[in-house]
């Protein structure tokens, strides 16, 4: 029998032509809904952006920084030691991060993000007292109460603001450190996915994946919200337990936890990594036997910045609660869900890239042949499958309307190790790069 084309040579064009024509219908639906109801507020459906071309002092760095790991990356990859290779993933993430946040200049690009009227650095001066400020915190949720937080503010448990409180205290004053925090940090998630890949899988398709988790689309809005930081912390809660799942110390896992539950306190909605470390318990080879106890040293960890905040007298379901309803006070109870509900996936295309496209192909492939798949790449499909999946729980909730291109850059860092199925990287490197060249170039990000 004949093979189709599209199970063939053709399947991954395809995949991405799919891709980028849900692109194209987000934009041409929302730039009707926008401009004939106002309902979107957004300027560059379905991104949260304005349509301004231009270069800035990081341009020439960003195109190096590009081409450099394009023509050299692939092969580094191959040859560099691991340690080194970590090393050498997280300094050019830094360099590719950095010089497309400076492609908007320094205070728009990086000191300004977090100082705006809705960011966190506006609440600052409001933690002079820190347990009277988590006491207080739910009465300010919601709008209408006396002095309601700012909206990124109320829409983040504590944790989120009180990083940029701790930061102001150590001197670290003002949005260029906070920008700085979250760049550098944000960029050490690329190098978390690397070693929980490694780890549940193997060594060589960590490899493969190291060039398009440098380059991937979604460190322009890492460079520029701290949903990079977030992101950054729940990859290394996953790291940590697929070393501990792994043969290493059993002792990761309560590491893990502690970072899961402030994963928690950081967002809300990261509350659903609680599914991709259910499935790095199952990926694990130490044995049936050992996964209980590792479960209980994750749920031990977990239970401790929540008895924290809860004993300073933050109550987690009672902020989520009032939560919803501040969203839905504000133009959250106006953005159509039936527009956002498959346009956030066109975001999520656009951050992650068509090589990412290609690779969630693939994987998918990979499970539907489960039975015959080797077992490492049944592992990673299973890995970045389930980071898909909280993905569309997210995006179902409806809790996600719009601005996902930041507030899934958690799950999104996830999907990029698929790029490890595609066999030739080369073709597919530079499309990564220069996908996220033109959205820095062509749109100024709202955030």
């Amino acid at each position: 029998m004949t093979r189709s084309p599209l199970r063939g040579r053709y399947a991954d064009p395809a995949a991405v032509l799919a891709a980028a024509l849900l692109v194209l219908a987000a934009v041409l639906v929302g730039r009707h809904l926008q401009d004939t109801y106002r309902v979107l507020f957004v300027h560059w459906p379905p991104l949260f952006a304005d349509w301004a071309p231009h270069l800035g002092p990081g341009t020439p760095a960003a195109v190096l920084v590009g081409a450099a790991v394009v023509v050299y990356g692939p092969a580094l990859a191959v040859r560099l030691p691991w340690r080194g290779l970590l090393g050498a993933v997280w300094g050019c993430a830094l360099a590719w991060t950095w010089s497309l946040a400076l492609v908007d200049g320094w205070q728009r690009g990086v000191a300004g993000r977090l100082t705006r009227p809705n960011e966190y650095l506006t609440a600052v001066g409001r933690f002079h007292d820190i347990p009277a400020a988590l006491r207080g915190f739910t009465h300010h949720i919601v709008d209408g109460t006396a002095a309601p937080w700012p909206v990124h503010v109320a829409g983040h448990p504590p944790a989120a603001t009180l990083t940029f409180v701790l930061l102001d205290r150590v001197g670290l004053h003002g949005g260029g450190w906070a920008g700085a925090w979250c760049v550098t940090v944000g960029s050490t998630a690329c190098v978390a996915v690397l070693v929980a890949v490694r780890a549940l899988t193997e060594e060589r398709l960590a490899r493969r994946a190291a060039p398009f988790l440098v380059l991937t689309p979604a460190a322009v809005w890492v460079g520029v919200s701290a949903d990079g930081y977030f992101a950054a912390v729940a990859a290394w809660a996953v790291a940590l337990l697929a070393l501990a799942v792994t043969g290493r110390s059993p002792g990761w896992a309560v590491g893990a936890g502690l970072l899961y539950g402030l994963t928690c306190y950081l967002s809300y909605g990261l509350a659903l990594f609680a599914l991709l470390l259910a499935a790095v318990l199952l990926l694990g080879r130490r044995g049936v036997r050992a996964r209980p106890v590792l479960a209980a040293l994750l749920v031990a960890g977990a239970a401790v910045v929540p008895c924290v905040f809860t004993l300073a007298g933050f109550d987690w379901w009672q902020g989520y609660r009032l939560l919803v309803t501040r969203y839905y006070q504000g133009i959250g109870g106006i953005r159509p869900y039936g527009y956002w509900v498959w346009a956030n996936l066109a975001c999520t295309v656009l951050v992650t890239g068509p090589a990412t496209v290609a690779g969630l192909r693939r994987a998918g492939a990979v499970l539907a042949r489960r039975r015959t798949a080797p077992g490492p790449e049944l592992r990673l499909a299973f890995l970045v499958g389930v980071a898909l999946l909280a993905l569309l729980i997210a995006d179902l909730s409806g809790m996600s309307k719009a601005e996902t291109e930041r507030i899934w850059l958690p799950f999104a860092v996830w999907l990029s190790a698929a790029a490890a199925f595609l066999p030739r990287r080369r073709g597919w490197l530079p499309a990564q790069a220069v996908l996220a060249l033109l959205l820095n170039h062509l749109l100024l990000t709202g955030w």
